[in-house]
Parts: C-alpha cells; sequence; structure tokens
C-alpha cells in the first residue's frame, strides 16, 4: 500500500502554525492566538494607518488580558519609603473639622510664624535656599510647632545635611516661663528614673566603702567651666526633624567642654540623634550633643544684620560698655541702606548680632581660679597650700562688631558680597556669602533682612584636616638600687653581716672610751 505523499508547503504551513502555536513560559500566551485577536480587533475598528497603531493595539491586547495576582478586595500596600513619607506629610495638609471657621477669626491674630515664601522669593535671587515645593513642607511643619508649643518666635534657621538623614533645623524662643515649665516636666521624669537606680548604687556602695580601706589620692582634677543658661550660645533653642512631617526634637544646651571638642574634630552628621560620635579627642556627648555645638558655632560667626537695624537698648548703654553688652533692640526708626552701600568690598554696614564664643567656649569668659566658700573652709586647714596663678581673662569682639573687622582666610576675604541681578540693579537685592562657613547666606533690601545656612556643618580649613595625633607614650620609671627588688641573703651572710655589725659597733666604743680617757688627763 503506498504512503500519501505531503506537499512541501503544506509541512511548512503546519511547522510554521506550531511555532506560532508555542506557549510562552512567562505569560502562557502564545503568538499565533495574539496575532488572531489583533487582526480582528483591526477589522472590527478598521482604524486609520494601523501600520502606524499597530504597537499600540498590541500592548492594548496584552494589558486586557492582564490578571492580578493579589486578591481585588484587599490592595497591595506599596512599602517604598517614598510612600511611608507622603503619608507622614499627609497630615501637615490636612484640616480638621471646624477650622475653616476659626481660621478668618485668627487672621488678624499675632503669630510667630514666618513667611517663609517671601524669604524663598528673595533667597531664589540669590541663587540659594530650597526649592518651592520643599519650602512649603517646612512651612506646613513650622505651623505645626507653634501649634504644639508656646513660642514667642520662630525661625527657619537651615538645612544640615547627613549621610542617611538630613537636619530641619528650627530656631526659637519661649514664652516667659513656658520654657521652665516644659523643662520641670521633663526632669521629674528623668529624676523619677534616677532615684531608682541612685538606690540600687547607694546600697551597693555602702558595702563597698565598709570593705574598702584603700588610700585616695590628692589630686583634684580641673575645676569643670560651667555652661551658660539662657544666655551666650544657648540664649536661643533649637528643633531639628529629619524630614518636614516627622516630629521635631529638642536639642539639648551645649556645654563649653562640648564646644572645645567640636573645634578639634571634623565628623559628617549621620542624621540620628543617638549616634555615637567615634573621634579623637573624645567628644563628650553623642550627635545630638555635637549638632547643637555646631549650631551654635555657626550661629556666632555667620548670623548678619545691616548696620543699624538693631542698637543697644538707652538704659544698659549708661551701666555697659560694649564689650559686656548681650542683649540688644530693633531699631524703629532704621530706614534701610541702600543696595550698592551693602555690597561694599569693606563690608562695613553689615555688623554680627550673635555674641563671639571665646575660646573657652563661653560668651562671657568664667575665672576658673575663683574662689567658693567650700574652698575658703579647705583653706583653713591647709594652711601652706599655694595659691595658682591668676590667668589672663579672654575677650573677644563686641556685640554688633562690623564684618570689617573679621580676619582674613589666607588671602581669601570672609564674606563675598554681590548684587542679586547686574541686568536689572535697581531691583537687585545684596547677598553676601561666608566663606568660612561655606552654605551660610544673608540677604538685604530695604528694611528685610535674613540668615539661613544650607550645608554639612563643616567650617572651611586652609590645610588639608588630620585629626590630631594621640598623645606619647610615658616612659617608665628609672630602675634603681632603691627600687629594685634584692635577692633574699642566705643564712652564711646573715651571719657575717651581723659579726661586721658588732665589731663596727665595738670599735665605735672603744674610740669614744679613747676620747673620754684623754679629755681627763687633760
Amino acid at each position: 500500500m503506498d504512503t500519501p505523499s505531503i506537499n512541501p508547503k503544506e509541512q511548512e504551513y503546519a511547522n510554521a502554525k506550531a511555532y506560532l502555536l508555542q506557549t510562552s513560559t512567562e505569560t502562557g500566551y502564545n503568538l499565533y492566538d495574539h496575532l488572531s485577536t489583533c487582526l480582528t480587533k483591526i477589522l472590527d475598528e478598521r482604524p486609520e494607518n494601523v501600520v502606524d497603531v499597530f504597537e499600540d493595539i498590541s500592548n492594548h491586547t496584552k494589558r486586557a488580558k492582564f490578571t492580578s495576582n493579589v486578591d481585588t478586595v484587599q490592595d497591595k500596600i506599596d512599602q517604598s519609603t517614598e510612600v511611608a513619607l507622603a503619608q507622614v506629610q499627609r497630615k501637615l495638609f490636612a484640616k480638621g473639622e471646624g477650622e475653616e471657621g476659626d481660621q478668618e477669626q485668627d487672621e488678624d491674630a499675632e503669630t510667630p510664624l514666618p513667611n517663609l515664601m517671601e524669604l524663598c522669593f528673595y533667597f531664589e535671587q540669590a541663587g540659594v535656599g530650597l526649592n518651592r515645593e520643599e519650602v512649603i513642607r517646612v512651612w506646613m511643619a513650622l505651623k505645626t510647632l507653634v501649634d504644639t508649643h508656646n513660642l514667642q518666635h520662630v525661625r527657619f534657621w537651615g538645612k544640615l545635611f547627613g549621610t542617611e538623614q538630613n537636619y530641619y533645623v528650627a530656631e526659637v524662643e519661649y514664652r516667659e516661663g513656658d520654657e521652665e515649665q516644659e523643662e520641670e516636666e521633663e526632669e521629674s521624669e528623668e529624676n523619677a528614673d534616677e532615684d531608682q537606680t541612685e538606690k540600687e548604687e547607694g546600697e551597693e556602695g555602702e558595702e563597698e566603702q565598709e570593705e574598702d580601706d584603700t588610700p585616695k589620692p590628692d589630686f583634684k582634677p580641673p575645676p569643670v567651666v560651667p555652661k551658660e543658661d539662657k544666655a551666650g550660645p544657648n540664649k536661643k533653642t533649637y528643633f531639628v526633624c529629619n524630614d518636614p512631617g516627622k516630629p521635631w526634637n529638642k536639642l539639648p544646651a551645649c556645654t563649653p567642654a562640648q564646644l572645645l571638642s567640636g573645634r578639634q574634630i571634623k565628623k559628617f552628621l549621620t542624621g540620628r540623634l543617638d549616634a555615637p560620635v567615634v573621634s579623637f579627642p573624645p567628644f563628650p556627648g553623642n550627635e545630638s550633643n555635637y549638632l547643637r555645638a555646631q549650631i551654635a558655632r555657626i550661629s556666632a560667626g555667620t548670623h548678619i544684620s545691616p548696620l543699624g537695624f538693631y542698637q543697644f537698648d538707652e538704659e544698659e548703654e549708661e551701666e555697659e560698655e560694649g564689650e559686656g553688652r548681650d542683649n540688644f533692640v530693633e531699631n524703629l526708626d532704621f530706614e534701610g541702606i541702600p543696595v550698592k552701600e551693602l555690597i561694599d568690598p569693606t563690608l562695613s554696614n553689615w555688623v554680627h548680632h550673635v555674641q563671639h564664643i571665646l575660646p573657652q567656649g563661653r560668651c562671657v569668659w568664667w575665672n576658673p581660679v575663683q574662689k567658693n566658700e567650700d574652698e575658703f573652709e579647705d583653706e583653713e586647714e591647709e594652711e601652706e597650700r599655694e595659691e595658682p596663678d591668676e590667668p589672663e581673662p579672654e575677650t573677644g569682639p563686641p556685640l554688633l562688631t562690623p564684618l570689617s573687622e573679621d580676619t582674613e582666610i589666607g588671602n581669601m576675604p570672609p564674606w563675598t558680597a554681590k548684587l542679586s541681578s547686574h541686568l536689572i540693579p535697581q531691583y537687585a537685592i545684596a547677598c553676601i556669602h561666608s566663606n568660612l562657613w561655606p552654605g551660610a547666606h544673608a540677604f538685604a533690601t530695604g528694611k528685610k533682612f535674613e540668615n539661613v545656612y544650607i550645608g554639612w556643618g563643616h567650617k572651611y580649613s586652609q590645610d588639608n584636616y588630620s585629626p590630631a595625633a594621640p598623645p606619647a607614650i610615658l616612659e617608665e620609671f628609672p630602675s634603681g638600687p632603691e627600687i629594685t627588688e634584692a635577692e633574699d641573703p642566705t643564712p652564711e651572710e646573715e651571719a657575717a653581716l651581723r659579726a661586721a655589725r658588732q665589731e663596727a659597733q665595738e670599735a665605735a666604743e672603744d674610740m669614744e672610751e679613747e676620747g673620754e680617757e684623754n679629755s681627763d688627763e687633760d
């Protein structure tokens, strides 16, 4: 029986159709059915220029066949950090019930909230600042800070960059007595925990004191320089947050030891307030303390204002000289300085309105040799105690000192002043940038001025930064016969030593007897 012959063309058609019917391992579809669906749709709709829109028809056909593995009743939650931050910042723009009616009544009330959009407009002309969307979020975050604390003055200090997160800094001033109430509430909570630990440690310490009879050294460490409360570097209070919408954290007051250590090290911020600061020399505190110390240093060196905007009070002017003043008031008669004079290279029309930090770490020098009442009682018992030499008091530039007296950085001026626009100078504003603290900027036009800092929190260094070397290794005490441990003598050596001592004693007695006989004969 003869086998039927197969047409080669029919065989090729069967092979091609079998190839098109191969199912995809990813989607479970095949090209033959997909092309059939696309051609059916084209013949039904008959679009114009079908060759140009064939790709779109193919995409729509695939999208129509897509089925999600997720249950349609419960949507899949996006766990990205952007979505989580958006959920947090969503609360900034949400209104509570009844706020629309209350807003009309509070429009005329005074609020410490600054007009950040107006400042953003001026800083944009200076070529610095944040974008408008970010400024609006910061503005809403400052509003929540004003609503939760009884503040008298609020100012956006700036933004500090970190390796993991950034810091937005707000400078505030409390109303009289409100800050003390908050501190008392915080201290009461902390003291409750400390009392329990002190009781446990006290019981253990009493047992150790009964057993420990070792002598104690007479060495007394040098006195600790006290911090300035609500004055000097701690005159203002600072709050920080990592992103607008996240909770504001109040920074602790800085101490002179932290300011001195901050001058000797250079660390990048991480964005975590509880992060340790690993450095040499060791820093006394964590990142919140280091951040607060850097804010105080930047404020003391870069916060400036036009000459005449602030003035000293006339009552204090008679009592104190310029060097000891720490308070000033706004000059209501200030009419502004022309922009051309503000950008004068001498910078004599700009002044510092934050006190200078002395090398001691304070704005007002503290005498470490001053004696307290307890020390006087100790001196009566110790009459031969040597009195230390009186140190020379440290002095710095007084408040409202012009920028013309700032020291240069090598051959570079400490400040750079320029116009915001040379094309339309009649509407330009004066911009000034700090070269000592890169990231510190200020503007002035008419009766308005403002300062802002946006940077890493590092001071400019003319030389490459190199950490301080550790101290040299102490030399061992020189060995000698007076401290060298000798070997125990043998019984024979002890007997010989006793015999030699006895002979020496007898010889001395004989000499004394001979001396007495000679004196009697004379």
